[in-house]
């Protein structure tokens, strides 16, 4: 199966030539590098140009529409969008190391989805460490089949270990670009749970993820710790980013299964109540629809209650 690497790069020349001699390791030899600077400030930029020198002619793609900062999703939808067809499509951060069969194991376990319509989204486990790379422990263990109500709830699709089918790829293409607040990977994760397609979760840890200041996002390595996290957030972050991705995939409801989009119908239904008519409305909604949780116990305690207060 052909890939597409996918490598948004900003202002990440400390940690670049790591990850690129990880990609050159790579068992799955049938890959091509597509990447874009997304505003940097750094040499990032000759950093890439160098790694793509030492390959062979036509490895490495730079993109250079629409240079500038895109921020985070807007630059890896424009890299979908020059993903050829056929292909794959594997998210990649500047600042993680991947393992050698990395790519192997996410193309072998989409494989029987390649020539499928169905679409279907690959992500593992990784392997959490400092900025030099000391091991932090493993990031938490991935459900087996994750349904699309589960999905709305939490991303468990950690966007550096995403492979997407040349079908998912075309889905998440023709509904593009994500709600703010909402990245690449979530996005694509909601899109192909909620179409119906195959979500292929792999226990394995596939890289080493880099826990930095400059983290986009990050992953704490204890569930205790995200559950606190969160209750000093509070709940209006979480609920504003809820409510935004239901209405916005309710505007693709034609690329989403019926059951899914009658689905979404109700939570805005209930989400549009207010005061206490509408916490008994969300109560009885969490009882009919089990399968919208969070992962851990903790944090689905946490996210029952934001979901009722609405």
């Amino acid at each position: 199966m052909p890939v597409c690497i996918l490598l948004s790069v900003h202002n990440g020349a400390a940690f670049l030539d790591a990850l690129l001699r990880s990609l050159g390791q790579q068992t799955h030899a049938d890959w091509r590098l597509v990447w874009r600077d997304d505003g940097s400030t750094d040499d990032g930029t000759q950093i890439m140009q160098r790694f793509a020198a030492s390959q062979p002619a036509g490895r490495c793609v730079q993109i250079t529409q629409s240079a500038g900062r895109l921020g985070v999703a807007g630059s890896f939808g424009l890299l979908l969008d020059h993903v050829p067809a056929g292909h794959a499509a594997a998210f990649c951060d500047q600042d993680d190391v991947w393992f050698p069969d990395k790519l192997d194991r996410a193309a072998r376990a989409l494989s029987p989805f390649h020539e499928a319509d169905r679409p279907a989204l690959y992500c593992s486990r990784q392997l959490l460490t400092d900025s030099a790379l000391a091991r932090l422990g493993p990031s938490p263990a991935l459900p087996p089949e994750p349904a699309f109500s589960m999905a709305l709830t939490q991303n468990i699709a950690t966007g550096c270990t995403v492979m997407l089918s040349p079908a998912a790829i075309r889905l998440v293409r023709a509904a593009m670009p994500p709600p703010a607040g909402t990245l690449h990977d979530w996005w694509s994760y909601l899109l192909v749970s909620g179409a119906g397609g195959q979500v292929v979760t792999d226990n394995q840890p596939t890289l080493y993820y880099r826990q930095h200041q400059s983290n986009a996002v990050g992953a704490p390595a204890h569930v205790a710790a995200r559950a606190l996290a969160a209750l000093r957030r509070g709940p209006a972050l979480f609920m504003s980013t809820f409510r935004a991705n239901v209405a916005q995939l309710l505007r693709h409801a034609d690329l989403l299964t019926e059951q899914n989009a009658a689905l979404l119908a109700r939570l805005r239904q209930a989400l549009d109540i207010p005061g206490p008519a509408g916490w008994l409305a969300r109560s009885r909604l969490l009882r009919r629809t089990p399968e919208m949780q969070r992962v851990a116990l903790a944090e689905q305690m946490v996210f029952r209650l934001w979901f009722v207060l609405g």
